[in-house]
C-alpha cells in the first residue's frame, strides 16, 4: 500500500514521490513505545517518509530546545517565535527516550537557539553526555545550526566528540538570502570546515533542491562542501510545508538524482546520499563507517 505526500505539493506529483506505508514489527513496535510515553521524534512529527525504513534499521531523529526558533527560514515548517525557557531536565528525556526505544544509533538535532548566549550549547552537551552515559552502546549524530559561527559554542560539540558532526547548507550560494533568511553560506562552510580542523572524524551537510537552482550551482555547492573537508553530503527534493512557504519551482527527477551522487563520488565523499526522498537522517546509521 503507498500513500502520496501531500504537503502543499502542486498538481501532477511525480510517482517518484510515492512511498510505501512503514510496516514491520520494528517499526510497529517502536510506534507504540512512541504513543505510549509521548516520546518527541522528528521522525513523527515531522512525518518523515523514511521513517519506518529508519526505525527498522535501530535510528531515530530527536529535536531539543524546544519547538519554537528563532530564525523564519522559507522553507523550514518549525514555528518561528520567542522560544519557551530551556527546559533542563531535557538531557535526561531524551537519553530516556532512546532506551525506552532501544535506539542504536541516535541523531539529535535543534532549533535556532540566537536568544541564548550560548546559543544552546550547553544543553546540546548535556543532551550528548547523558546519552552517552544512559546509551553506552548507541552512537551519535548531531545535526547542529551554526550557532551564529561563535567558536566557543561550536567547541562545545566539538568536546562532546559525537561520532558524527552534520550543519546544513540547505541551499546553493545564489538562493540562500532567500531560503535561509537570517544565516549566511559561507558561515556555514566555516563551520564545517572548523569542526573537521578541531579533529571531528565525520561532518556531513545536506542540500535542499527544486527551489529554482541550477545544476552547475549544485555542483558548485558540492565542490565547497568538498573543499571545507565534509565527507558526507545528503541531497533531497524540497517539499513545501504550507502555502505560506517557498513554493516548489522543479521536482527533480531520479536520473539527476543519481548524477549528483556520481559526481559527489567522484569529488570524494565517503557518502553520498541522493534522491527524492532522501532526508539529513536518511541511512544515518551508516556514515559513522
Amino acid at each position: 500500500m503507498e500513500t502520496v505526500l501531500e504537503n502543499a505539493l502542486p498538481t501532477g506529483k511525480p510517482k517518484w514521490l510515492r512511498v510505501k506505508l512503514p510496516i514491520g514489527q520494528k517499526y510497529t513496535e517502536l510506534r507504540g513505545l512512541v504513543d505510549k510515553y509521548s516520546l518527541n521524534t522528528i521522525c513523527t512529527s515531522g512525518s518523515c517518509p523514511n521513517m519506518g525504513e529508519c526505525w527498522g534499521e535501530g535510528t531515530a531523529t530527536f529535536m531539543i530546545l524546544g519547538n519554537i526558533c528563532t530564525r523564519s527560514c522559507g522553507f523550514c515548517g518549525v514555528k518561528t517565535g520567542r522560544p519557551e525557557t530551556v527546559d533542563w531536565d531535557e538531557p535526561e528525556k531524551v537519553a530516556r527516550s532512546i532506551k525506552i526505544m532501544n535506539i542504536k544509533h541516535a541523531v539529535i538535532t535543534s532549533v535556532d537557539r540566537d536568544d541564548l548566549k550560548d546559543g544552546g550549547s550547553i544543553i546540546w552537551i548535556e543532551t550528548v553526555k547523558a546519552i552517552r552515559r544512559m546509551n553506552p552502546n548507541t552512537t551519535l549524530e548531531t545535526l547542529i545550526p551554526d550557532f551564529q559561527g561563535i567558536e566557543r559554542n561550536i567547541d562545545r560539540i566539538v568536546e562532546a566528540n559525537p561520532e558524527v558532526v552534520s550543519h546544513n547548507v540547505e541551499t546553493v550560494r545564489r538562493l540562500t538570502r532567500e531560503v535561509r533568511i537570517q544565516a549566511k553560506y559561507d558561515r556555514s562552510l566555516e563551520v564545517l570546515k572548523y569542526l573537521k580542523e578541531k579533529g571531528i572524524n565525520r561532518t556531513k551537510s545536506g542540500i535542499m533542491l527544486g527551489l529554482g537552482e541550477l545544476e552547475e550551482e549544485v555542483f558548485q555547492t558540492m565542490r565547497d562542501l568538498r573543499n571545507a573537508n565534509v565527507d558526507i553530503v545528503t541531497i533531497g527534493q524540497y517539499l513545501q510545508p504550507s502555502k505560506k512557504h517557498l513554493p516548489v519551482k522543479e521536482f527533480i527527477t531520479p536520473e539527476q538524482f543519481a548524477k549528483y551522487e556520481a559526481f559527489g563520488l567522484e569529488l570524494g565523499f565517503r557518502h553520498v546520499e541522493s534522491g527524492p526522498l532522501v532526508r539529513s537522517s536518511y541511512k544515518a546509521q551508516k556514515h559513522i563507517l
